[in-house]
């Protein structure tokens, strides 16, 4: 099983990659680094790419609307060209609020899209002349659009690697099963080892006997919060602030994937309550509201014994790759909690 992390977006980008370069002499695997509404993703991963030797670096995630899929596709071969063929294209759908209310462009069609952008950067990558006929990319514009100069063309530089790895964030049932189908990876998020088999065995299933052999066997990649030790319970309430985010404000009611899966998990009345909190600016009493056993559940807080049994029990729900958070503070506390998961993990 791997071990990665995730950087913060928000602030602390120089001590983030302190963090990184320590972490990756203890055992980190790979790196994942963010793209909201916030600095661009690209820039930052290149400077990783600069600052480490061994540690894969993966874009957690790259909205799929705003980049062309060619663009995707060049910038995706760049970073796998200056890591020296250590980069992983994470892509995901984003949410209407982000891309209409940020990007000013329309938020449609996300799984037809993602199959053909994936399609096209795979043509990108083996360099071949681009030609893509799909009802939302033509490549090159169709007689009729544009000037009728467009012709087909291949990428000027030889990749690294013509596969590089495709991981998609995923979480409707569709969404899900198309990743199966497609993808090297998968990354959901709050991810329930006990529950979630309900909610995604049957399109994972559905996806992986549409899957490509090639592909190799789906990688899944879950986000936890990480502390071993005795006295690391308190520390689950760091991670409050963020479920009551997602789960109250990442979306209107009726609209808001991540109030669904918490509803598709079994907490139905909590995560309303969440939602109308949050909604209604009572920031603090939703994040109070997010049941303690959903925090533990998909967290790695404990002593060693029992964070050992957990990881056991993610490996068992079919996990690979673990993306914690240190959530004890200092460089030398998070590079201590790796350190000792690495020793944990088989």
């Amino acid at each position: 099983m791997r071990i990665g992390t995730q950087i913060n977006y928000a602030d602390g980008f120089a001590e983030s990659v302190a963090d990184v370069v320590e972490l990756e002499k203890v055992g980190l695997d790979i790196v994942f680094v963010p793209e909201a509404y916030s600095f661009d993703a690209v820039s930052q991963l290149g400077y990783l790419a600069a600052k480490t030797e061994r540690v894969e670096l993966a874009s957690g995630i790259f909205q799929i609307y705003t980049r062309t899929p060619s663009l995707t596709a060049m910038t995706a071969a760049g970073l796998d060209f200056v890591s020296g063929g250590r980069f992983t294209l994470g892509i995901g759908a984003s949410g209407p609020q982000v891309i209409e209310g940020f990007h000013g462009v329309k938020y449609d069609a996300p799984l037809a899209r993602t199959r053909e952008l994936v399609d096209i950067c795979r043509q990108v990558w083996r360099r071949e002349r681009v030609v893509h006929d799909g009802k939302y990319y033509q490549i090159p514009l169709p007689e009729g659009q544009g000037t009728g100069l467009g012709k087909p063309l291949k990428l000027i530089n030889h990749p690294v690697r013509e596969r590089i790895p495709v991981m998609l964030a995923a979480l409707g049932p569709k969404n899900v099963a198309m990743t199966a189908e497609i993808a090297e990876g998968w990354e959901p998020i709050f991810f329930h080892p006990e529950r979630a088999a309900d909610v995604w065995g049957a399109s994972l299933a559905e996806g992986k006997a549409k899957r490509d052999p090639a592909l190799g066997e789906l990688d899944t990649v879950v986000g936890l919060g990480l502390a071993i030790g005795d006295d690391v319970d308190h520390l689950l309430d760091n991670l409050r602030p963020q479920l009551a985010l997602y789960i109250g404000g990442m979306g209107a009611r009726g609209k808001n994937f991540y109030n669904t899966l918490a509803c598709s998990y079994g907490y139905e009345a909590a995560a309303k309550e969440i939602q109308d909190l949050y909604l209604d600016g009572k920031k603090e009493e939703a994040a109070a509201a997010v049941p303690a056993d959903l925090l533990r559940a998909i967290s790695l807080v404990g002593p060693a014994g029992y964070v050992k049994e957990r990881v056991a029990a993610f490996a068992e729900a079919g996990v690979t790759t673990l993306a914690v958070n240190p959530l004890l503070p200092g460089r030398e506390a998070r590079v201590d909690a790796v350190r000792t998961l690495r020793e944990l993990v088989v």
